[in-house]
């Protein structure tokens, strides 16, 4: 059996309502190429929830996935274009990088590793 490891990003949306139920409405069923490209990359199981404006993505990887490769991949013209399009919903959290769009999470607190 592979080793899984999870990620967790945040990202904002745009605070609009028809552009937050626009972007949910599209992700009820995202581009198969993009689908594809994602569970090319290593990504096992990949789930975004909101809360307000901020977006919270939870990523379970295999061993095969890595950031890089991730990025690589994402050079694909179809996921060029989604990611485009995307951006017409999203805007960078507080917090992230010049040139970031998902922003890795810390995790603080693990209830497996609690007496």
């Amino acid at each position: 059996m592979s080793k899984i490891t999870r990620y967790c990003q945040a990202l904002d949306l745009v605070d609009e309502a028809n552009l937050i139920k626009e972007y949910e409405t599209i992700h009820q069923q995202i581009w198969p190429e993009v689908a594809q490209n994602i569970r090319h990359s290593g990504i096992v199981d990949m789930q975004i929830w909101r809360l307000g404006t901020r977006l919270f993505m939870i990523m379970d990887v295999d061993e095969t996935f890595s950031f890089e490769r991730s990025a690589q991949l994402n050079n694909n013209p179809t996921v060029i274009k989604w990611e485009e399009q995307m951006w017409r919903f999203q805007k960078p959290t507080p917090w992230t990088p010049d040139g970031s769009k998902w922003v890795l999470m810390e995790q603080i607190f693990d209830l497996s590793k609690q007496p």
